[in-house]
């Protein structure tokens, strides 16, 4: 059996709390010889920049480039607002994005039957929701120069920043949405504004050649990104794989993260693109929420994020898909207990803490083993 090399980066507020939960899956796999990991920790965000004053070291920046897939917890809060901007927490998550060339951002947005009341839409719009987003991760506004802010005289300033992307960067991104798709239910739609950004009529040109090219057997459909939001609210199961850019995809996501009722409930995976020797891609796994230090300590967090996770690790790094599909399998079962964090908690169901609802997980995931 391969042995997995694994870099838990926890970080700052709940990131621990929760990275434990994930730790406590690990060492249960490893005891029962369902998987072999090795796992190092390191230091990243607020943490990073109390022990070293960076937002993540060259020591642990080498174990990410060294590690087989880097499981992340969540940066940030009110204590390091003041830190100088190129060492701020959030500078970390940027830096392993780069340097590990992560261009691929992976959203699901499922809404558990147990929770579609926690939805703020209705429950039949909600319910069996399933949709994978796909966002360029390197380019576009967020990385584009210039990016400046510049004195103009009067007292008056100008800010810039530069909306760029090329054909490959396109191309690659497409790909994965139209792989995706194939293994899902084989429709992906293309969100940009090309009816006022260049960007946008480059993004659609691209993904229809690439389309047509390639991926012929599987449905493409394009739409203007305000009105693919809109329709993310409004009738949100028509999509299976929504591909879009940076900007976009960062909007987008946030929008379907809330259909789903929680923030807590949703991974996310940044995947870079595959050696040509090893055949591996270097890969970053992450909770969508943030790092909630006003809950922090408390034992209030939602680890679900956190542990869906890891299953995305396992599918999409080492192919353990039927290992994802059983982590999955075992949250829907605890929700469906009743089981419930404060953040999705309501009449009639049972109050859990972040050690209990971890636990309750394994279990279920012990009876799909037994």
């Amino acid at each position: 059996m391969a042995t997995h090399k694994l870099l838990l980066l926890p970080g700052d507020g709940i990131g621990p709390e929760v990275m434990a939960e994930v730790q406590r899956l690990i060492d249960w796999l490893n005891a029962q010889g369902i998987a072999s990991f090795e796992t190092e920790q390191g230091l990243v965000g607020g943490s990073a920049y109390d022990a070293h004053k960076v937002s993540i070291s060259e020591g642990d920046m080498a174990k990410a480039l060294a590690a087989d897939a880097v499981i992340f917890g969540a940066v940030g809060g009110p204590k390091w607002d003041s830190v100088p901007y190129e060492v701020r927490p959030e500078a970390g998550l940027l830096r392993l994005r780069k340097d590990l060339e992560l261009f691929a951002n992976l959203r699901p947005a499922v809404c558990y039957p147990a929770l579609a009341e926690a939805s703020s839409l209705k429950r039949e719009v909600v319910e069996g929701l399933d949709i994978m987003i796909v966002r360029e991760l390197t380019g576009g506004v967020y990385f584009g120069e210039p990016k400046t802010i510049t004195d103009i005289g009067n007292g008056q300033k100008r800010a810039i920043d530069t909306q760029v992307y090329d054909t490959y960067e396109i191309e690659r991104i497409g790909r994965v949405a139209f792989e995706l798709a194939r293994k899902r239910r084989n429709k992906v739609t293309s969100m940009e504004k090309r009816n006022v950004m260049k960007s946008g009529v480059l993004w659609n040109e691209v993904m229809t050649q690439v389309h047509a090219r390639e991926y012929a057997d599987v449905t493409l459909e394009h739409q203007l990104a305000d009105s693919g939001g809109m329709n993310l609210v409004k009738t949100p199961k028509q999509f299976d794989v929504i591909v879009t850019d940076n900007l976009f995809g960062d909007m987008l996501s946030d929008i379907a993260a809330m259909l789903t009722g929680s923030l807590g409930m949703l991974p996310s995976a940044s995947l870079g693109k595959v050696d040509a020797k090893t055949k591996k891609r270097r890969s970053l796994f992450e909770p969508v929420h943030g790092s909630a230090p006003d809950i922090a300590g408390k034992g209030l967090a939602n680890p679900i994020a956190m542990i869906s996770s890891f299953g995305m690790a396992l599918r999409y790094s080492f192919d353990m898909g039927d290992l994802a599909d059983k982590v999955d399998a075992a949250i829907a079962a605890v929700l469906a207990s009743g089981l419930r964090t404060a953040d999705i908690k309501s009449e009639g169901t049972t109050a859990a803490s972040t050690t209990q609802m971890g636990e309750a997980i394994l279990k279920e995931l012990q009876k799909l083993h037994a």
